[in-house]
């Protein structure tokens, strides 16, 4: 028997590179083990198919972000746990998308520039730094961190076990899980 739980859009937002979507990917494994439903909208993939032709002006990226919570928001109130990992650099449009939905963990994936640009095997900020990418989040573009993330994973301090427990430690104490088995992330 799987754990029971009620729909709720766990956001993961934090500059590239930072471990949203390494920690969003050890959530739901351990999710999806416990028998929940689980979605995953994640902001590269959305970008290429629900949100294609979007720039990265404040205008676009602000779209952006608010299509991704139009689809969670159905999900969640269908009781899906929509697990997101996006940039979502901007806190007005993060808090529109948080009242809109309702049952809303905000998890702020934090990391120092220079750890996530360490990270970066894509080369993506190397590029910003040369001009070669503009509008970069964290070099020409800001981030505003979130003021009252339910859930802070700072990701150069903690392990991505102690991160994935955070989160999981958020949905239950929410009342979003009950009967949740522990396990090994």
């Amino acid at each position: 028997m799987g754990a029971s739980h009620r729909g709720v859009t766990v956001w993961f937002t934090g500059l590239s590179g930072a471990g949203k979507t390494t920690i969003r990917m050890a959530v739901e494994k351990e999710l999806r083990s416990q028998g929940c439903k689980v979605e995953v909208l994640d902001g590269d993939i959305v970008r290429q198919n629900l949100t294609r032709g979007l720039g990265f002006s404040k205008a676009d990226r602000d779209e952006n972000i608010r299509r991704i919570g139009f689809v969670s928001h159905l999900l969640t109130r269908n009781g899906v746990i929509v697990l997101v990992s996006a940039i979502s650099p901007y806190r007005d449009i993060r808090d529109e998308v948080r009242h809109k939905i309702g049952n809303f963990i905000e998890v702020y994936v934090n990391a120092p520039l220079e750890v996530c640009e360490q990270r970066d095997v894509k080369g993506l900020y190397e590029k910003a730094r040369a001009g070669q990418i503009k509008h970069f989040t964290g070099i020409d573009d800001p981030y505003e961190p979130p003021l009252n993330a339910e859930v802070e994973c700072q990701t150069h301090l903690h392990t991505l076990e102690e991160c994935v427990a955070q989160v999981l430690a958020k949905l239950q104490e929410a009342d979003y899980l009950t009967e949740l088995q522990t396990s090994n992330v």
